[in-house]
């Protein structure tokens, strides 16, 4: 039986195509015989530039948006809505949320201002189904439209051994976007204070020039430049850490987050140190596989004293910590949840 070919219209967001769909599910769709396609829309700005090959590549196709498309393509879908099978709209943030966060980096927030007021609602317009990844955003777009499911992230890293518990010092490691240095900035007193108990403690703030100033001066502290999507995950495959941050704190915006930062920090062979809040508290098993921090520096700092004092409990706690993720980001869940709708 032949099926609809799935085309992603791509607009540069990688890590969300990769972790919902084209890493996870594509590749296992392609063995089954469904055709898989991505469109980089950053690069093929507008659709005259892709005929005529483009009206054959989406008749009768199901199309993949996530998080947002630039007008001139959401124009064309709209003129050409009846030549598609189905168009799906995935997001895995609150833009709105994110627009009127003042803590959020200006561009950044322009940037969602302009994708909430002007490209979302055109989207949700068109769109068969909305798929939210976690409980917030799903029940925040089920107010906006009539066909909202939820997908949660899938693993698509390799899980390492845990063996550099034994052989490297203690590394903490901070590895999230510039939309979180508020979040880093809440805890740094924390970190400050916890390198100086611990002469051999090193950690790798990777933000670069944007690193907290209260780090990038300190000796045992490594700010490297943020990576792409591609080099990134190349990066967390070999690179190994012992504690990870995930600050979070209470704001509407990290209130659409999903649990992807656990997935992450199982693949660095790390514990995480999680803002005692959702998603993390639906998540960790307290001491188990993960450590949930109240929002106070004395707190973030005994967390990680805790897991300096005591490796070997460190590092059952990341082997939990990997059975979980492995568990949890099962791609299998996925594949059934696509499959469904081929």
């Amino acid at each position: 039986m032949n099926y609809p070919r799935w085309v992603v219209l791509s607009d540069g967001t990688c890590p969300t195509e990769d972790i919902y769909f084209l890493k996870s599910v594509a590749p296992w769709l392609q063995s089954r015989g469904i055709e898989v396609k991505r469109i980089d829309t950053s690069y093929w700005r507008l659709p005259v530039m892709c005929m005529p090959w483009l009206v054959g590549e989406l008749r009768n196709a199901h199309v993949l948006v996530c998080r947002s498309l630039n007008g001139a393509w959401i124009s064309w879908l709209e003129d050409n809505r009846h030549r598609v099978a189905t168009i799906r709209y995935l997001i895995d943030d609150d833009i709105d949320a994110a627009a009127l966060d003042e803590q959020l980096p200006e561009t950044y927030r322009r940037r969602m201002s302009h994708v909430a007021s002007h490209l979302q609602p055109r989207l949700l317009a068109i769109a068969d189904e909305v798929i939210a990844c976690c409980e917030p955003l799903a029940k925040h777009f089920s107010r906006r439209h009539d066909s909202v499911s939820l997908l949660a992230p899938s693993l698509i890293a390799p899980m390492p051994n845990h063996d550099h518990f034994s052989m490297l010092a203690p590394r903490v490691g901070f590895h999230g976007s510039r939309a979180h240095l508020a979040d880093l900035e809440n805890i740094t007193p924390a970190l400050v204070d916890i390198h100086e108990r611990n002469k051999a403690l090193t950690f790798e703030i990777m933000l670069g020039g944007f690193s907290p100033v209260s780090l990038r001066g300190l000796q045992r502290v490594r700010t490297p430049k943020p990576l792409g999507w591609r080099a990134f995950q190349r990066y967390r495959d070999r690179q190994r850490m012992h504690i990870s941050l995930t600050p979070m704190r209470d704001t509407p915006f990290n209130a659409g987050k999903t649990y992807i930062k656990f997935l992450d920090n199982a693949a660095m062979g790390s514990v995480g140190l999680y803002s005692a809040r959702s998603p993390y508290r639906e998540i960790v098993s307290q001491g188990e596989d993960g450590l949930l921090v109240e929002d106070t520096p004395e707190a973030w700092r005994s967390a990680m004293q805790q897991l300096i004092d005591d490796p070997a409990a460190a590092r059952l706690m990341a082997q939990n910590a990997a059975r979980k993720a492995l568990d949890i980001g099962n791609p299998e869940k996925a594949r059934a949840f696509w499959w469904v709708r081929r």
